[in-house]
């Protein structure tokens, strides 16, 4: 099942999962922000599993740019509402559905371990309380047996990320035009990432729990 405020676009993300992999895939409207939104959606997973869910992917992320002298408390408050607490009420509520055990994958951030650009004060800020919360909900949650990871990615080009960053950009330059690569020589692509959550859902990382994974290429050393 796929989850996104924009419903139309869920819908075309699981008709394309469809397609490509013959697996049928639902597509489900929900706001990370809304507590109600996110408890329906949960349960609407369920209800098409016809039981406990075992897997959930928190990856709802916003990353405006806006200097820390500009930046207003509710601009602050919503990059915490969809970062830090989308993923808490994510995880809280598909771990209530998780009765038989399960893994939940939080998809962090470089900006997770470090500082990063400037003007992004509240995204940074909001990637190192996630990435707390994950270890915080590994520790509370093992005695049921649900395993939490997360992924940490550095910037990948894909077409929404760069819309959004030019966006960010005073002078609209396109982010990957001006960011070096990592140590292989190159940038995460989104097949990278979904490789390494896909590592962290399944039975592959079966002895991990409460760690977060860098997949940046080599570029936090």
């Amino acid at each position: 099942m796929i989850g996104d405020v924009n419903a139309s676009l869920a819908a075309a993300v699981a008709a394309e999962i469809t397609e490509l992999y013959g697996v049928q895939t639902t597509a489900v409207a929900m706001d990370v922000t809304d507590e109600e939104s996110v408890a329906s959606a949960t349960a609407a997973a369920e209800k098409k599993l016809g039981g406990s869910i075992d897997i959930w992917v928190n990856n709802a992320g916003i990353f405006p740019s806006i200097p820390v002298s500009e930046m207003t408390t509710a601009e602050w408050d919503h990059v915490f509402a969809v970062n830090t607490r989308g993923t808490f009420l994510g995880a809280r509520e598909a771990a209530r559905r998780m009765t038989s055990g399960g893994v939940l994958v939080n998809i962090v951030s470089t900006a997770g371990f470090r500082g990063t650009a400037p003007g992004l004060a509240a995204y940074v800020s909001s990637k190192h309380a996630a990435r707390g919360l994950t270890k915080q909900l590994a520790l509370e949650l093992a005695p049921r047996g649900i395993r939490v990871l997360g992924v940490a990615p550095t910037f990948v080009p894909t077409e929404g990320n760069r819309a959004a960053a030019a966006r960010s950009s005073p002078d609209g330059i396109d982010p990957i035009d001006v960011m070096r690569p990592g140590l292989l020589g190159r940038h995460a692509t989104p097949d990278d990432i979904a490789r390494v959550v896909l590592f962290c859902a399944t039975e592959l990382s079966a002895v991990m729990t409460g760690s977060t994974l860098l997949a940046d290429a080599g570029q936090t050393i």
